[in-house]
């Protein structure tokens, strides 16, 4: 099961991260930018997501998937519940989140080009 800790040291792993306690809420954050969060009560984690894709995923999983807060529609966020998540999905939604914030050279610094790319 994924915990807050998890999720701490993969986002703290990755550069240019910063952790914040916002309204009781750990947030990770690259300047300004929040890419993942996780809930008091560590049971939701929200994460940087486009917000295209966002609507296919919901109806795809909406036992997993959901916006807990209809303000974060205009964001590029979505919600889940941490007990539906492997280490691995985590893993790959928070760097994905953070691959969103940060500039593509660091990116590719850290992680390689992205895939699909010459």
């Amino acid at each position: 099961m994924v915990t807050l800790a998890g999720v701490r040291a993969v986002a703290l792993s990755l550069p240019r991260t910063e952790e914040h306690l916002i309204r009781d809420w750990v947030k990770f954050r690259v300047g300004r930018i929040v890419y993942a969060a996780v809930s008091p009560d560590e049971t939701i984690m929200g994460f940087g997501f486009p917000r295209d894709e966002r609507p296919g995923l919901i109806a795809a999983e909406p036992g997993r998937f959901f916006l807990d807060r209809p303000s974060d529609q205009r964001y590029q966020w979505i919600d889940t519940w941490m007990e539906t998540l492997g280490q691995a999905e985590m893993r790959e939604f928070v760097t994905d989140a953070w691959r969103m914030v940060v500039p593509r050279r660091v990116a590719a610094a850290h992680l390689g080009p992205p895939p699909g790319s010459p």
